[in-house]
């Protein structure tokens, strides 16, 4: 075997996977080829561009183990498209006039890197198969083997994305805390608003898990303990349409029935009726690199909390966001357990010079496979026809 040397680079959001797969790729190339060099890129694309990057020393090789424990990525992140030029030369990635996807491959190149790996979501993996087919042009040989990585779990063709477990449950544990502020006033309304900016799965997965812990516990409705006080009343996703006027209605007898009021709300629910305001109110709309409206800046949760406080009546308005919580979190079992095979996946796949995505393949009977990078796409919306999914809406009322 010709000498192999292996960079790594995270990307996009943090997710409950990054460190941990950086982790479980440095133990398995240890197992495999310990004699082969292996650096990180600091904060993806950016780091590849600049030429910044770390060798991972034989202390960090022997104690990848600890990298399970933390959430993060443990060499940074940033949002960089190398086909978006103009972000590049303005951010100071590259100089005018040169492109990209050149400066990345020459740095590559450089190092003599065999196998890239690259963990992201659909940005960062079609941004790596950008940069393998420049190399393909240029005759270098890399392997680029890339890890989906993102909370929204909306990656085609790959049914589960490392990582969307996690955020699930620790969005989960966030609002069961939260929603003991029910206690603190009158009508209450609280908005518990979760990541997903076209896909509704992480509110919805989120939204179950909640309820799942519900029925675990035990209530005593002789006082104010319950249960359908910390129960959820509506789950709004962007896949559904969202009838102001009708919601109203329901949740105002909701409100009036219990005194308050729950809503689990994807950040991307209804995006388009409030960027119309924004629009007709001559507000300007900020977008990233990829072209991506700035959520945070929309502040979805606000807007809700505007429409549906004054129409239920609310004399208490709590708005709450667990995305960085939860994004930000250890990898939990479930995860782990994914994060173990793909990434074990991800070096047989570089040693034999496959390059593609690790993914369970929804084409093929969710086979775990290394995906053809033409085949990996964002956008995946989440079906809300799914039957857990009507199941828990028929619960709380919405249907």
């Amino acid at each position: 075997m010709s000498k192999v040397k292996i960079a790594i680079l995270t990307a996009g959001g943090i997710a409950p996977c990054l460190s941990a797969s950086i982790g479980r790729l440095i133990q398995k190339y240890n197992e495999i080829v310990p004699e082969a060099e292996i650096i990180g890129y600091l904060n993806g694309y950016k780091g590849l561009l600049l030429g910044n990057s770390i060798t991972f020393s034989e202390k960090v090789r022997q104690n990848y183990y600890l990298l399970y424990k933390f959430g993060g990525s443990v060499i940074g992140n940033s949002r960089v498209k190398l086909t978006n030029v103009k972000d590049c030369v303005q951010k100071g990635y590259v100089r005018e006039g040169e492109n990209p996807l050149h400066v990345a491959a020459n740095q590559l190149i450089k190092d003599k890197i065999t196998i890239l790996h690259t963990i992201g979501g659909d940005d960062t993996n079609t941004t790596a198969a950008d940069l393998t087919q420049y190399l393909k042009e240029i005759n270098y040989d890399l392997t680029v083997v890339g890890l989906p990585k993102t909370v929204d779990n909306d990656v085609f063709p790959i049914s589960q994305t490392l990582g969307a477990w996690t955020a699930a449950e620790q969005g989960a544990l966030f609002f069961e805390n939260i929603a003991n502020e029910n206690t603190t006033s009158s009508r209450q309304l609280i908005i518990h608003e979760v990541m997903g900016r076209n896909c509704g799965w992480l509110t919805a997965a989120t939204a179950l898990e909640y309820r799942n812990k519900l029925n675990n516990k035990e209530f005593l409705p002789e006082i104010l303990l319950e249960k359908k006080r910390w129960d959820i009343d509506a789950v709004f996703i962007p896949e559904m349409r969202i009838d102001i006027e009708k919601e109203s209605k329901r949740l105002l007898k909701v409100m009036d029935e219990k005194d308050g009021v729950n809503i689990f709300l994807s950040e991307g629910a209804g995006i388009e009726s409030i960027i119309a305001d924004m629009k007709a109110e001559g507000k300007p709309i900020h977008r990233d690199a990829f072209g991506h409206v700035r959520l945070d800046e929309l502040n979805p949760g606000q807007w809700y909390a505007k429409k549906f406080g004054k129409l239920l009546k609310a004399e208490k308005i709590l708005i709450q966001k667990s995305g960085y919580f939860a994004r930000s979190a250890a990898p939990g079992k479930r995860d782990l357990d994914l994060i173990f095979k793909s990434a074990d996946l991800a070096v047989e796949s570089g040693l034999k010079n496959e390059s593609g995505v690790i993914g369970l393949d929804e084409d093929r009977n969710n086979q775990l496979r290394c995906i053809e990078f033409e085949r990996i796409k964002g956008g995946k919306p989440f079906n809300p026809e799914t039957s857990w999914f009507q199941t828990m809406l028929k619960e709380i009322g919405q249907i």
